[in-house]
């Protein structure tokens, strides 16, 4: 299949030792006489360093799945697991607006989410210092969030969620509000930071070259009920290009299959 394959046969050992994985995850939203089913019996699951993408037409329940996956909500049915070497893994969420608290500064922001996650006053200043450097805004600690490019607020965002020592990273759509040029670049600051940290990253997007430039491999859930249908692994070298021919191919197979499900559901 080209630069994409179904990945159903290496699922067994990727669950193996998965830093997150979701079984037979349902969710009924209960509207009075008229439940809606957004998850049907979704399993899917992120190895320890992996980058995955989840596509899917508005409304299959992408959103939702990474809210119970975050723990900000309960699945109505189904399990989800994290795992690090050293135990239960810290999940960290990435939401498309920034949500930086506008009256504090870069800084005051990431070093709010320090003290919440119990790093000692003594060590904050240091800690913030790293983050700053990590997402490459050495010399904006002291700006507040309208001072600063969409671009900057985001990668102050992503600081602010590294903050918590995450291992496993949870993004949705985090770039679709960004010009074609700065998302290009945040997907080349995503890629370092994910290489740097070792992180686990499941990431949500509508943009399927976008999904093929960042992933590993992609899943692609039904219209609603969302259940997974299709698995592929992006078999591509790194460093990627959004705009590449290499990335084209497999991004046109995968909307054709999109499309499809789409039509089938007259969505």
């Amino acid at each position: 299949m080209g630069a994409t394959q179904h990945a159903a046969s290496g699922l067994a050992q990727r669950e193996s030792g998965a830093a997150l994985r979701l079984r037979g995850v349902s969710k009924v939203y209960d509207q009075g006489r008229a439940p809606v089913l957004a998850l049907d019996r979704v399993s899917l699951s992120v190895a320890p360093g992996e980058f995955v993408c989840l596509i899917g037409a508005s409304g299959c329940g992408k959103s939702t799945l990474l809210s119970i996956a975050a723990g900000l909500d309960d699945p109505t049915g189904g399990t989800v697991e994290t795992r690090s070497p050293s135990g239960a893994a810290k999940v960290g969420l990435v939401f498309q607006d920034p949500a930086l608290f506008p009256w504090l500064t870069v800084a005051g922001n990431i070093r709010l989410a320090l003290r919440a996650a119990g790093v000692p006053r003594a060590d904050r200043p240091r800690r913030i210092a790293e983050l700053l450097t990590m997402v490459r805004l050495d010399g904006f600690g002291d700006r507040r969030p309208h001072q600063l490019s969409g671009g900057m607020r985001q990668r102050a965002a992503i600081a602010r969620t590294l903050a918590q020592d995450s291992d496993v990273l949870l993004m949705d759509e985090p770039f679709a509000a960004l010009d074609a040029m700065t998302r290009d670049l945040m997907h080349d600051e995503l890629e370092r930071i994910w290489r740097e940290r070792a992180l686990s990253v499941l990431f949500v997007t509508h943009n399927v070259r976008e999904a093929v430039r960042l992933g590993d491999r992609v899943i692609l859930l039904s219209s609603r009920p969302g259940r997974v249908i299709e698995e592929y692994d992006v078999a591509l070298d790194r460093p990627r290009r959004i705009d590449s021919p290499e990335v084209a191919v497999p991004a046109a197979e995968i909307t054709d299959r999109l499309r499809e499900e789409v039509g089938r559901h007259g969505d």
